[in-house]
């Protein structure tokens, strides 16, 4: 499957890859292929060999871990423009989490082999591999500390800006007359995403609305007030 006029603007709807230099860029391209997954559908578990850096092209995946008792933890929701699958790539080790489908979902699919081979012989590249992988430890940070230091609603949203940025991946200032920019997150994946029970984080999202920061939808959560949802999470006195 090759890449249409939407794939490559997703691919270019990343920061990651806009800032990368023109020959990576090229060989992400070239060096790729598509790959269709539908609902539900496992694009590989914890534990599983590396097989390539992967983007999202089109629809959502749930990055995080089945656990065998059926109890679910979820770490990430990547939608368009989202690439996942350095750590593995850097450190030649397994994968950390499980990644599943919601929703029928495309990705490009850049094999581990034809990749290592590629930057073997352009290693000056890796230093943007590595960009890639500092950039989500930035935010693995920036989670624990507001564990530790935010009350929920003001961790909630902080939480739906940087889904909504794509974990820093992707540009939140609105064009003129653009809608508002909406989450396809349904609440049950929020809570799991927050470690909370559905209830408790209903509870936040309706005070949010009723803030007049967000409108919640049928499945998904529409970002009315970025900038005070901004404001709100840089206030840990909050309650």
């Amino acid at each position: 499957m090759p890449l249409d006029a939407a794939d490559h603007r997703a691919l270019a709807g990343s920061r990651w890859f806009a800032r990368c230099e023109p020959a990576l860029q090229e060989a992400l391209r070239s060096l790729g292929h598509g790959l269709s997954l539908v609902d539900g559908e496992r694009l590989f578990h914890r534990g599983q060999s590396s097989a390539g850096l992967c983007c999202v092209l089109d629809g959502a995946l749930k990055v995080g871990r089945l656990a065998p008792d059926g109890s679910q933890s979820l770490l990430a929701w990547l939608e368009p423009g989202q690439w996942f699958g350095e750590i593995s790539l850097l450190d030649g080790l397994p994968r950390t989490h499980d990644v599943v489908a919601d929703g029928p979902s495309r990705l490009w699919l850049v094999p581990e082999a034809a990749l290592l081979d590629w930057l073997g012989a352009n290693p000056a590249h890796w230093r943007s591999i590595a960009r890639l992988a500092c950039a989500k430890l930035r935010q693995t940070f920036e989670v624990l500390e507001d564990i530790a230091r935010l009350p929920l609603e003001a961790r909630l949203a902080r939480r739906l800006l940087q889904v909504a940025q794509g974990y820093g991946e992707q540009d939140l200032t609105p064009a003129p007359e653009a809608p508002p920019r909406e989450l396809r997150l349904p609440q049950e994946q929020l809570a799991l995403m927050m470690g909370v029970s559905r209830q408790t984080v209903n509870k936040a999202l309706k005070s949010l609305e009723a803030q007049g920061f967000i409108a919640l939808r049928y499945g998904g959560i529409a970002l009315l007030d970025a900038p005070a949802l901004a404001a709100l999470g840089q206030n840990p006195g909050h309650d």
